[in-house]
């Protein structure tokens, strides 16, 4: 059997016939190896050329003697390799890839980076930009706060500070919220109210007013509110003020919660002075159990507001008016009047519940008119002092006298 060969490059022509290698002579091959390619590259170099991608060479003669191989050379076999690390023989044709004109190549790719320089300016850039964006935004704040003192100011909803003084009947204080524009009848919400029963505190079945429970205060309204807010918002002060300890002190003093508002309400009417309120209520409590009547004029100026439907009367009492025909005529008739006469403070509240330990059944304005009270035990002493005021109103042209030492 002839050795095995394979064809190394070149046309079928020019191929040069080599004999298949031992395992142990393929390192001399490697060795040798780059002087055939070499050759090949010539012999591809004159194919382009023959194809007119380049000029001719010159013609080979044809008598040129073939590429020398190892077995014409004679040279010596190399020593045997490790096959391991031995590289494989070639037993087959490679052919070559065709070669494309340069023209037809495709234009190489052109990055998009930016040179380092230019990438610098654009960041430069990117960073004054950003400068500038928070420059304009710091002059807006500063634009608006500035502005914003000449901004119309929206102004809170205005409130009412209605002033309920210690002593205003109802009628009086119906006058008050009436000025103060709020809207609704006054007489009319301060007749029954559901959150104050006022026979819950002693008061006889068929009591038809408020009048004592209107706790007098300064009260922050609404403008044209309705005068039951009012009403609602007297109601509750008074019941966080009229509390237990009162309704101790009238068990105390045998007399209902009602009764003792009562009291307090006339106090609230006759005095002047701190120092009167605890007196005047021993007086009416000293009264009231040796059953004489009170005689408090304060009862009976009620008692013609109510019959006049006024609100206040301001002349002094007539001998008729001292007369007339009313439950609340304490002259006339003994004991409490049905209600109170106005709605008292808690100061009155506190001198009906703590009257002073004092034997006084009469006292009388004092002369001086400086608004204290003049006290006795005896109606023979009364009548003494009773005279001097009298004397004093003459005097001062049928006036009440006017304090001279204030």
């Amino acid at each position: 059997m002839p050795p095995r060969c394979c064809w190394r490059a070149g046309w079928p022509r020019d191929r040069v016939r080599v004999s298949a290698l031992a395992r142990h002579d393929r390192s001399q091959l490697a060795r040798e190896r780059t002087e055939e390619e070499r050759a090949r590259e010539r012999e591809a170099r004159e194919r382009r050329r023959a194809g007119g991608l380049e000029p001719a060479p010159a013609p080979i003669p044809p008598d040129a003697p073939p590429p020398s191989t190892p077995a014409a050379t004679g040279a010596a076999p190399p020593p045997p390799q490790d096959p391991e690390t031995e590289p494989y023989a070639i037993s087959a044709e490679l052919p070559l890839p065709p070669v494309r004109p340069a023209d037809a190549l495709p234009p190489a790719p052109v990055s998009s980076r930016r040179p380092g320089p230019r990438r610098s300016l654009g960041a430069r850039a990117g960073a004054l930009l950003a400068l500038a964006a928070v420059i304009i935004v710091a002059l807006v704040l500063v634009q608006s706060l500035r502005g914003s003192g000449h901004a119309k100011v929206i102004a809170p909803p205005p409130v009412v500070k209605l002033v309920v003084p210690e002593g205003k009947t109802r009628l009086q204080i119906a006058q008050i919220a009436a000025a103060a524009g709020l809207t609704g009848s006054y007489r009319a919400a301060s007749r029954r109210s559901p959150l104050l029963d006022p026979a819950h505190y002693g008061a006889p079945s068929g009591t038809d007013v408020l009048e004592g429970f209107l706790f007098p205060a300064t009260y922050d309204m609404d403008p044209a509110a309705n005068v039951s807010r009012l009403v609602d918002e007297q109601l509750i002060a008074f019941k966080e003020q009229f509390g237990a300890s009162e309704v101790r002190s009238a068990r105390r003093l045998h007399v209902t919660p009602y009764q003792l508002l009562t009291v307090a309400s006339m106090v609230e009417r006759e005095a002047l002075t701190a120092h009167d309120r605890p007196l005047i209520a021993a007086v009416i409590y000293n009264r009231l159990s040796q059953g004489i009547p009170l005689g408090i004029d304060a009862t009976i100026y009620y008692a013609v507001e109510l019959k006049a439907g006024i609100a206040t009367y301001t002349h002094e009492l007539t001998t008729a008016q001292l007369q007339i025909e009313s439950p609340y005529n304490t002259r006339t008739h003994t004991g409490l009047p049905p209600t109170p006469i106005s709605n008292p403070g808690m100061a009155s509240i506190e001198a009906a519940a703590h009257p002073a330990h004092v034997p006084y059944l009469y006292y009388v304005a004092g002369a001086d008119g400086c608004g204290e009270q003049v006290f006795s035990s005896t109606f023979a002493e009364f009548e003494r002092n009773a005279a001097a005021y009298r004397t004093a109103v003459t005097k001062n042209g049928g006036h009440p006298p006017v304090c001279k030492s204030k």
